[in-house]
Order: structure tokens, then C-alpha cells, then sequence
């Protein structure tokens, strides 16, 4: 069949529209040239964590060596002769090197004045500074591997962010001048380093497997030596020729894939498409941030989708409507433009069918449902990120929403707390926030996706002590409302926040006692837990409660005064509760239990001045 007759032949699939073949297709295989690479090079190429490229006529538009010995007035057509006898394998590169360097005999100040007249920028190929930038923002690592020398090859590292550390190149050697004791004379070059040898390139990525021994390598360049880099044991898992210089028969015909521009890899890199469940005020701010990253970022594909639970504004329109004509949350964030990227979209399945990075920012009442919801629709190899601070209270016990998450959806999730009051998250005041994470290779995309000069983002590998800091804060919260109420100062709110943290460190490591002391101190925890006291939703409610004395309920409240949000402190202070009474803790815990009271009208606000908070 076609595929055998492909395997079977020497015919090497482009990314372009045809075929690179000396021969004719056989007609079998003419219908398959669709511009796209072969699968399994296209996955390699995806999955890649280190990627090497060749540097002369791959990075670099001509061989440096041509242009040094063309600089110096040498016999450049020799040099350039000698050089493609090398690329073509007529020639060992030992020879080669010899050969050239005979005729060039450079010198130090030649080498700088060289760098002078040819800077970096100056001589790369069109789209190799996109394509490594690309695979930067991947976290993939970069090497350039060249048959050439350091001397010339460092500076474009450097304007190309690659560390000196992933350079594999040639040393020349100079001996001092007698008259002035400076290196000015050119004595040969070093023999140790691999590259000085037929072979070498092979070599260089077997010594980069010693340290990442399970990691897919790709080497991308144009001569024989490049696609030796392949064949060999312990190589790369992947060669791709490429030819926007120059086309050696040769090496087109061993290559897995072929790219005139590098743009054409580029594009075939792994986007994540990212979708938001959730529209809130908290939603939205949040997004906002992801949104801009979307607009700038090529490891991102540009649109997010939302889910919102579409309503009925006051003048007849959906809000979804709305959202898509004005990009602005007129409900929840007035006044502030989400971007046009944002598309607000009604159907829950149709917004995440095809989302790589699921964003869960709903109340966490009613994430559960949400979740069951999604069932069977999620893309494989997706994660998720929550937002979402609250537990489920269960028969069994407790269940924060990460864990419901993994256990409804079976994908990894991450979290995302801090003190990130929406509006001015949304006006970009400096914030910051943490991820609470398990997989490192997801924490890395969601790092990228949220980082913002206006928002720092920390990381830890501590999913339940970031997302019970992110919980029990409410309840804090609550209690700071009541003392602001009651016409408190700054001592006494100070007690309570104290208590508060107390509290919520010990709560946190009884039900999980890998959560981190140091988590507490991340802004998941002390800066969370500072910002909700004096600025969050929860306090205010509650300082309103107080001042009402009774007259108003916190529903009557939440309703008045959240615009149609929902108070989280109440629902959560009423989860606590139940495991306080479930497991014999009320003792430990005066601040949580005394908060409780109040709220459910067993205890005026005014108790809580009365309350000690040293645990029994």
C-alpha cells in the first residue's frame, strides 16, 4: 500500500506543498505530499525537549569560516570549496579544518575586528530568532553544535539568549608573540573537543544525553555531519534538513523532514489552547491577564474562550451578547475591557472540548456540578488550573477542589491563590500570586500564561497547602469584618489576623500534614490572608452585618451589597464547622468556631471581643 511504498523508497516529506525527491513520485504517493510533516517526526518535534542546530548555512546565513577568510582577503573560494568537500563527506572534517585554517591564519584582533563588521544580527537566517524564542518560552533548551569555532560562534549565542554552556564548537590556539608577549600568532586548534573530529557531532549529543537521559533530542541542519548526528547510536531521535541556504542531495534524502524556512517549524510547535469556566469578577480579571499573554505569546493559541452562565441584563440582552460586542464584563467587572480575544460563550462543552488548559473559576459550590458536567467532553492530555478557593464536605471527609477536579476529570490540576482582589487585579496594580502544583511540566505553562510585570507569580510544590490558605482566609476575613464593625482599631484586628493564621496553619497540616510551614508565608498565605482582611468581599459583608446588628441576613447582605457574587466566607466557615464537630476539634480552634456562631445568629459579633484564642 502507499505506506509501504514509503517507507520503502528514498522520497523525504516536506513541510512544504511538494515533495523533496530526485526521482518522480510513484502515483501511489503523489495524493500524500499535503504540506504537513510525516506524524512521528511532527510528534518528536512537538514533544522535544532539547533541540540542536547546526550554526553555518543553518543559523547563520553563510559558513563563518567562508566569511572570515573572504574578510581577510584570503583565497575564499578555496575555503568555500574545501568546505562544501566537507559538507558533502568528500573530505574528513579534520582535513577540512586544517586546510582552511592554513589559508585564513587568523589573529586575535583579526577575529575581533571581524565581529566589529559582521555583527550577529547581521548574518542569521530569516526566522531563527523567532523560532528559538519560541522554543524558549517552551522551556525547550537550545544548543548550537558547529564544526566551526567558539571565536565565532559565541556572540551569536549570545544575541540569541543560548547559554555558553550549550555550545559544542571548535578552540583555536595562539601562541605569544616573542616582541610582545600578546597572542598574535595562530598555532592550530584544540583536538579535544568533539567536534574537532568525524563523528564529533554524534558525540556532542551523547554527552548532552549523560545529563537528560530520557529526553527527545532533535538536531536540525544541512550538512552530512548534521545528519550523522541522527544515524548513530545515542543521537538525536530526529533530524530535520534544512534548506533555505543551501539543498545537499544527500542529506534530503536521510532527513525525516525538510524546512526551506523556519517559520515552517515554527508553526507546527505545540500551542495550548486555553478556556476559562467561570465569568465572575475574579474570572474575568483573571483572564484578562492570560489574555494579553494569549495576544503576545506564540506558545498560546490567541483566542480564550469563557463559559458564562448567560442571564438577562436589565435591558433585554444576554450577557454573553454583550460581553462579545463590548468585551467587558457589564455585570461583574463594569469599566474594564477583558479583550477582544475573550469570546464569552454559553455552552460549557463547547468552550472546553478543545482546550489544552482548562481554567476553573466558578463558586466553588458549584464546581462539582460543573465538573460532572464535563465529564467525557475534556481533550486527552489536558490540565486544569483552579481558581477557586473552598472545600466540599463530604461522609468521607473533606474535598478540596484540585482533588475534585483529578477525580472527576482525571487530569492534573494546579492552583492558582493569592491576594488578588479582581479590580485591582483588573487595573493592574502590582499583585502577586502562587501556583500550587504537582507536575513540573505544568507549572511551567501556567507560570507563562500568568506572569505579568503587574503580576509575580511564585510556585510550590504544595497543592494543598496553597489551596487551604487560599479557603480558611475567608473565614478570617469573616472575623476581620466584625471588628471593623464594632469600631475596632488596628491592635485588635491584629489579634484576630494573628489567631487567624494560627488557625489556619494548624486546620491545614492536621488534614494534611505535607502541607509546607513555608507556604504559609508564599502570597497564597500571610499576603492573601492580609488583603482579604481589609479589602475582600467577605469583610465587608461581614463589617455591614455588624453595623446592621441583626437587622439583615447575610444572604439580604450578599445580595445588596455583591452585585449578584457570591460570599464565600459563610459556606466555608460552615464546611469547617463540620469537621471541627466531625473530628472533635472545636476546642483548637476558638477563632473558626466562634465565627461560625456568629454567622448562623447563635452569638452577636460582640462575643468575639470576648473570646481567648489560645487553643485547649
Amino acid at each position: 500500500d502507499a505506506a509501504d511504498l514509503a517507507r520503502q523508497s528514498s522520497l523525504v516529506w516536506c513541510s512544504r506543498s511538494q515533495p523533496v525527491s530526485p526521482a518522480p513520485l510513484h502515483p501511489l504517493l503523489a495524493g500524500m505530499a499535503t504540506g504537513s510533516p510525516p506524524p512521528h517526526a511532527l510528534s518528536i518535534w512537538q514533544t522535544a525537549s532539547v533541540v540542536c542546530f547546526d550554526v553555518d548555512c543553518t543559523v547563520c546565513t553563510k559558513d563563518s569560516m567562508d566569511m572570515i577568510a573572504e574578510f581577510v582577503g584570503a583565497d575564499a573560494a578555496e575555503v568555500e570549496k574545501i568546505t562544501n568537500q566537507a559538507m558533502d563527506g568528500v573530505l574528513s572534517l579534520e582535513e577540512a579544518l586544517e586546510k582552511r585554517m592554513k589559508i585564513i591564519n587568523p589573529t586575535p584582533a583579526t577575529i575581533k575586528s571581524f565581529h566589529e563588521a559582521h555583527p550577529p544580527e547581521s548574518r542569521l537566517c530569516p526566522g531563527i530568532t523567532e523560532l528559538i524564542k519560541s522554543l524558549h518560552d517552551r522551556g525547550v533548551t537550545v544548543y548550537l553544535i558547529s564544526g566551526g569555532f567558539r571565536e565565532l560562534t559565541l556572540p551569536v549565542a549570545e544575541f540569541l539568549g543560548i547559554p555558553f554552556k550549550c555550545v559544542f564548537a571548535n578552540r583555536m590556539l595562539f601562541q605569544n608573540d616573542d616582541t610582545t608577549l600578546q597572542p598574535t600568532v595562530f598555532a592550530g586548534f584544540d583536538y579535544s573537543q568533539p567536534t574537532a573530529h568525524a563523528g564529533g557531532k554524534p558525540k556532542a549529543i551523547r554527552g548532552i544525553r549523560t545529563n537528560r537521559p530520557f529526553e527527545t533530542i532533535v538536531m536540525i541542519g544541512d550538512g552530512i555531519t548534521d545528519l550523522e548526528a541522527a544515524e548513530e547510536e545515542g543521537g538525536a531521535d530526529l533530524f530535520i534538513a534544512y534548506t533555505g541556504i543551501i539543498s545537499r542531495s544527500n542529506v534530503v534524502a536521510g532527513a525525516s523532514w525538510v524546512a526551506k524556512h523556519f517559520d515552517e517549524l515554527r508553526t507546527h510547535l505545540k500551542k495550548h489552547r486555553v478556556a476559562y469556566v467561570g465569568s465572575g469578577a475574579w474570572a474575568c480579571a483573571s483572564a484578562r491577564i492570560a489574555a494579553q499573554t494569549c495576544r503576545e505569546s506564540s506558545l498560546f493559541e490567541t483566542d480564550i474562550k469563557m463559559w458564562v452562565y448567560d442571564e438577562k441584563l436589565q435591558d433585554g440582552r444576554m450577557l454573553t451578547e454583550v460581553m462579545n460586542e463590548k468585551h467587558e464584563n457589564v455585570k461583574y467587572l463594569p469599566g474594564v475591557d477583558i479583550g477582544e480575544n475573550i469570546i464569552a460563550c454559553p455552552d460549557l462543552i463547547e468552550t472546553i472540548k478543545d482546550a489544552d488548559i482548562l481554567c476553573i473559576c466558578t463558586p466553588h459550590q458549584f464546581v462539582h456540578r460543573t465538573c460532572v458536567q464535563m465529564q467525557g467532553s475534556v481533550k486527552p492530555g489536558a490540565i486544569a488550573l483552579s481558581l477557586t478557593k473552598g472545600m466540599r464536605i463530604r461522609a468521607e471527609g473533606p474535598q478540596l477542589v484540585s482533588a475534585m477536579v483529578r477525580s472527576k476529570l482525571s487530569i492534573d490540576c494546579s492552583v492558582l491563590m493569592g491576594p488578588n482582589i479582581a479590580e485591582e487585579v483588573a487595573a493592574e496594580k502590582l499583585c502577586e500570586a502562587t501556583i500550587g502544583y504537582r507536575q513540573l511540566e505544568s507549572v511551567r505553562v501556567l507560570q507563562k500564561l500568568f506572569e505579568r510585570p503587574y503580576f509575580q507569580v511564585s510556585c510550590v510544590a504544595d497543592v494543598e497547602g496553597c489551596e487551604m490558605c487560599g479557603t480558611l482566609k475567608n473565614v478570617v476575613a469573616l472575623s476581620a469584618g466584625f471588628v471593623d464593625g464594632l469600631g475596632c482599631g488596628a491592635n485588635t484586628k491584629a489579634v484576630i489576623m494573628r489567631a487567624g493564621l494560627a488557625e489556619m496553619r494548624r486546620f491545614a497540616k492536621s488534614l494534611y500534614p505535607s502541607v509546607r510551614d513555608d507556604t504559609l508565608m508564599e502570597a497564597c498565605g500571610i499576603a492573601d490572608l492580609i488583603a482579604t482582611c481589609y479589602g475582600g468581599r467577605n469583610r465587608r459583608v461581614a463589617m455591614a452585618y455588624t453595623k446592621e446588628q441583626g437587622k439583615k441576613s447575610f444572604a439580604e447582605l450578599e445580595a445588596e451589597l455583591l452585585n449578584g457574587q457570591k460570599l464565600q466566607g459563610v459556606l466555608t466557615s460552615n464546611e469547617v464547622q463540620s469537621v471541627l464537630v466531625a473530628k472533635g476539634w472545636i476546642p483548637q480552634f476558638p477563632l473558626f468556631a466562634i465565627v461560625n456562631d456568629i454567622v448562623n445568629g447563635k452569638a452577636a459579633p460582640d462575643v468575639i471581643l470576648k473570646t481567648s484564642f489560645k487553643p485547649k
